[in-house]
């Protein structure tokens, strides 16, 4: 390492945690430099509730503490975690349709915590989404992936291994299906999820198995359950028992066609519905979900203040293009109207 004790600069830390982890044992510091990443790590703890601060320290412990987050990376925080800790709604934004990495930093820009990216109804690859997850984990915003019903334990596990912190599973109707998408999504003991090397989770960084699959388990392997049908209505109950289930996410518009009322989201029958998903969830003390149902602000705070939803996807990319270039003509046409 290069060392210019001399040199004082200013250092500002990110206040995402998880950025260090606590220094065990040195090589080729000197006790100033171990003591100044002491103190430098000690105040980063601090401020992962602080946000930002800032903190003069010589340039050679900067590049130090640079090299120690490259080579001793933990795992990147879960917004969902988070936002549940501070008993505030998590923000989804809906991929389905872009490509680009830039999408997730519109997403980010605009203020979402997370990131649904769409398997089940899209044409977007795995390579596709697991670009996606990586340019989500580095701009701070948490990817979760959906994938296709029925798409096998092999496929579940390649969505994981490419960066997903969270995977959504659609038409979870029966306590065996809930278990099944915990069993693949966590490492053993508990579930069978196989192990590979450096994972974007870990930002690439070899790591040693324990230093895997403990905090994969807790917190980068969300299980979400898509409650979409009327068996899995019935079966609300057996399915948020399950150990590992982290949400149970209301698939809006299949849910309700199930019922017999396509898109009828005021419908009694369909509300009612709403209500022993939350119920189930606050006995057990999972996090309710809802995606499809969006530009219906009465009907979404209905949902957050009485049913207690902690996780919202606020649409999708497709939809937001479309919005945007409608208003867009709407509001050029207005200016050919003579004044």
């Amino acid at each position: 390492m290069e060392k210019n004790p001399g040199e004082v600069g200013i250092i500002g830390f990110n206040a995402e945690p998880g950025a260090y982890v606590p220094i065990a044992e040195h090589s080729g510091y000197s006790r100033e430099e171990t003591r100044n990443l002491e103190v430098a790590e000690s105040v980063h703890d601090h401020q992962t509730t602080q946000h930002r601060s800032r903190l003069e320290l010589p340039r050679n412990t900067q590049r130090a503490l640079t090299t120690r987050s490259r080579t001793m990376a933990t795992i990147f925080p879960n917004n969902l975690y988070r936002s549940r800790e501070e008993n505030s709604l998590c923000k989804a934004f809906g991929i389905k349709l872009v490509t680009s990495a830039a999408v997730v930093q519109i997403a980010s820009q605009a203020g979402f915590d997370s990131l649904f990216i769409d398997l089940e109804h899209s044409t977007l690859s795995l390579n596709d989404a697991s670009q996606l997850c990586t340019a989500g984990l580095l701009a701070g915003i948490t990817p979760f992936v959906r994938v296709p019903y029925q798409c096998g334990d092999g496929f579940v596990q390649r969505v994981l291994d490419g960066g997903a912190m969270g995977v959504v599973f659609p038409h979870v109707s029966s306590r065996v299906e809930a278990e099944a998408a915990v069993s693949i999504s966590k490492y053993p003991p508990q579930g069978k999820r196989s192990m590979t090397g450096q994972l974007p989770q870990f930002a690439m960084v070899l790591q040693t198995a324990p230093k895997v699959t403990g905090p994969s388990n807790d917190i980068g392997s969300t299980v979400f359950v898509m409650i979409e049908t009327r068996e899995g209505i019935d079966n609300l109950d057996d399915i948020a028992s399950v150990k590992g289930v982290d949400v149970l996410l209301v698939g809006a518009n299949d849910l309700s066609i199930e019922l017999g009322m396509p898109a009828d989201f005021e419908n009694e029958t369909f509300q009612a519905a709403l209500k022993r998903i939350s119920d189930a969830c606050k006995k057990h003390g999972k996090i309710m979900g809802l995606a499809g149902i969006y530009d219906r602000p009465k009907l979404q705070k209905w949902a957050i203040s009485d049913l207690g939803v902690g996780f919202m996807l606020g649409q999708q990319d497709a939809s937001f293009i479309t919005k945007g270039a409608k208003q867009c003509v709407e509001d050029l046409k207005a200016l050919q109207e003579p004044a």
